[in-house]
């Protein structure tokens, strides 16, 4: 659907123009063609401008996130149902060994994560490299005999806020450059007046297709702004969401294990607070714990 509403913005666009000309198309045609003249060198002011801009301001580690981030477009969230499926009946699992034989009997696998064969019937939990390391840490502090609820509880907040403004980065740096290319198109569009004062002696005819020029930056700065950047921005901050719900899902079934919930409770603790368009049903996740092997 990304795709969808950003072809809508170009048919709407120039769809709407055509309408507002009557279905004049000889004009039509005529105006377009003088638009796309001049796109070439306003989109190098504005959009080369806009990136220069945006490699100055953030760090590598933020330029890669952000093109990692324009997968949004494609695949608006990072999990859905089936991987929650599959993270709240890897909790269950765990603790459900947790239970039954001890924290001592989860060292082994929280030392050696990616080797646990445990671990490695949740394929999808255990290849995710930083979500393997948060559960594991809490899991290594508790076996410790840190299994204090609030201590924890407080530490995973303050941990999962790092998480959200790492991951809200790359979006909240897109809307930043978003902002200003409007200001880029108004940089373009005098350029392009300065170049036709000095043809000041021109006749009327050249002079109107110069300033003509002039005004495709002012239009292309606020159309890429608001048509294109700032939604692929709002997509992108979207998806960090679904990323740090994934986390909050882990904290919640953690936490109301350690407050002394039967595993199985726990993990429905863990589902409730999920969006109901991720959010297996009672039935659903019931069913597909009760086929899981035992630990």
């Amino acid at each position: 659907m990304k795709f969808v509403g950003l072809a809508l913005i170009f048919v709407c666009t120039f769809g709407g123009l055509l309408v507002a000309m009557h279905f004049d198309f000889g004009h039509f045609t005529h105006l377009m063609m003088m638009i796309l003249g001049a796109m070439p060198g306003e989109i190098v002011i504005i959009m080369g401008c806009a990136i220069a801009a945006f490699l100055t301001a953030n760090s590598m580690d933020t330029i890669k996130g952000t093109l990692k981030y324009f997968s949004a477009l494609a695949k608006p969230a990072a999990y859905n149902k089936d991987d929650y499926v599959e993270l709240l009946s890897f909790m269950f699992i765990c603790f459900k060994l947790a239970r039954t034989k001890g924290w001592l009997a989860m060292e082994t696998h929280i030392e050696n994560p990616h080797d646990s064969e445990l671990f490695n019937r949740f394929p999808k939990v255990a290849h995710d490299h930083h979500v393997i390391t948060f559960f594991c840490d809490y899991f290594r502090i508790i076996s410790l005999g840190n299994d204090d609820p609030n201590q924890l509880s407080d530490l995973m907040d303050a941990e999962i806020e790092g998480i959200e403004a790492h991951e809200g980065h790359p979006g909240h740096a897109m809307q930043t450059m978003a902002d200003g290319i409007p200001a880029l198109g108004i940089v373009a569009a005098v350029l392009g007046v300065i170049k036709t004062m000095a043809s000041i002696s021109e006749p009327p005819e050249i002079l109107g297709k110069m300033i003509g020029g002039a005004l495709v930056g002012t239009f292309l700065g606020v159309w890429v702004a608001y048509g294109m950047v700032g939604p692929i921005a709002g997509a992108m901050t979207a998806k960090a969401e679904t990323v740090v719900m994934y986390y909050k899902c882990i904290r919640v079934g953690i936490l109301a294990f350690l407050n002394g919930a039967a595993p199985q409770v726990a993990v429905e603790f863990a589902r409730k607070m999920l969006p109901h368009d991720v959010q297996p049903s009672f039935m659903e996740l019931e069913t597909h714990l009760n086929e899981l092997p035992p630990p």
